[in-house]
């Protein structure tokens, strides 16, 4: 993968992310894919994966930071806040994974 153009890469991290990680809304898991959240994440975390080894207080820091607006834009909720821990354990999996084949 490292050959490829980071566009595609991003894309690639993007379609790990949003497979991997979701939203737990009132028990409901709405997919960072179908929520259109997998690729700002991506764009995110990329560069940290080029960096090397990935740490998971890397990982929630930047997702502490992604606002993600409820009731028509009334609050802004961390999307930390959104992802359940088992959830983030997947995402670290998947990201430690995909860092490996790059």
């Amino acid at each position: 993968m490292a050959n490829s153009h980071p566009t595609a890469e991003i894309e690639a991290l993007a379609s790990v992310i949003g497979a991997a990680a979701y939203m737990d809304i009132a028990k409901w898991h709405l997919y960072l894919n179908d929520a259109k959240l997998h690729t700002i994440v991506a764009q995110q975390l990329y560069p940290l994966l080029l960096k090397g080894p990935i740490g998971e207080e890397q990982v929630t820091g930047i997702l502490a930071k992604i606002p993600i607006k409820v009731g028509g834009g009334q609050r802004e909720i961390p999307l930390l806040d959104l992802l359940p821990v088992q959830c983030q354990v997947d995402l670290m999996d998947a990201l430690e994974e995909y860092q490996s084949r790059l």
